[in-house]
Parts: structure tokens; sequence; C-alpha cells
């Protein structure tokens, strides 16, 4: 699964804020959330499939972090976007003021009546 397809999901969206503030144990992922240990474990083994966590085990704990790497791939999906739509608004910029200047110089002209 890649990272944008596990981050769908708004239980997985928020497992990832969670840890954007420091590394968690499941157990203190599971207890903020109204789903069962089972169901959360499911959405953490999705996001370390999508390898957007990481996990460690500390004697019986697992514990949760976030995999930078594993970002890299929505960071560069939303590159492309924003380049893809930069450069659509740059020229919808340059239209409207080329469209405002020639409303202007209409506006302008000798024998033209203000309405």
């Amino acid at each position: 699964m890649n990272s944008l397809t596990a981050l769908a999901d708004p239980t997985r969206q928020r497992i990832i804020e969670l840890l954007s503030h420091g590394e968690r144990a499941a157990g203190d992922i599971t207890a903020e959330f109204d789903i069962s240990a089972p169901a959360v474990s499911q959405h953490l083994k999705v996001l370390r499939e999508a390898k957007l966590v990481s996990v460690r085990v500390d004697a019986q704990r697992r514990i949760y972090t976030l995999n930078p790497k594993g970002l890299d791939e929505v960071d560069a999906w939303l590159k492309q976007v924003r380049r893809f739509w930069s450069a659509r608004l740059d020229k919808l910029e340059t239209a409207m003021r080329q469209a405002d200047k020639t409303a202007k110089a209409t506006a302008r002209r000798p024998g033209r009546s203000k309405a």
C-alpha cells in the first residue's frame, strides 16, 4: 500500500498526527481511540507497511515513531501538485491583470460615455 492510500483513513491520519508530537507506545496510541486494540493494531500495521511509521521493541512495549523517509512519497506528490497549481495560478493572474489593463484602457478612450 502506498503512503497516500494509507493516509486516506481518518484513524490513520490521527495516528500520524499523534506521532508528529513524538514517539508513543502502542498502548498509548490505542488509548486515544474508541476502537479495539486489535483495530488500532491493524491501522499501525498498514502505516508500517506504507513505511510511514517505524516500530521498535522496548521490553514488552512496541514504540512507534514517524518514518521521515516514508513521508517523502507524500511530500513528492504534494510538490508535484503545488507546481501544477502554481503554474496555473500564475497564468490566471497574468490573464486577469491583462484583462484589467484592457478594461481600464477601454474606459479611458475619448468619446466613451461613462454609464
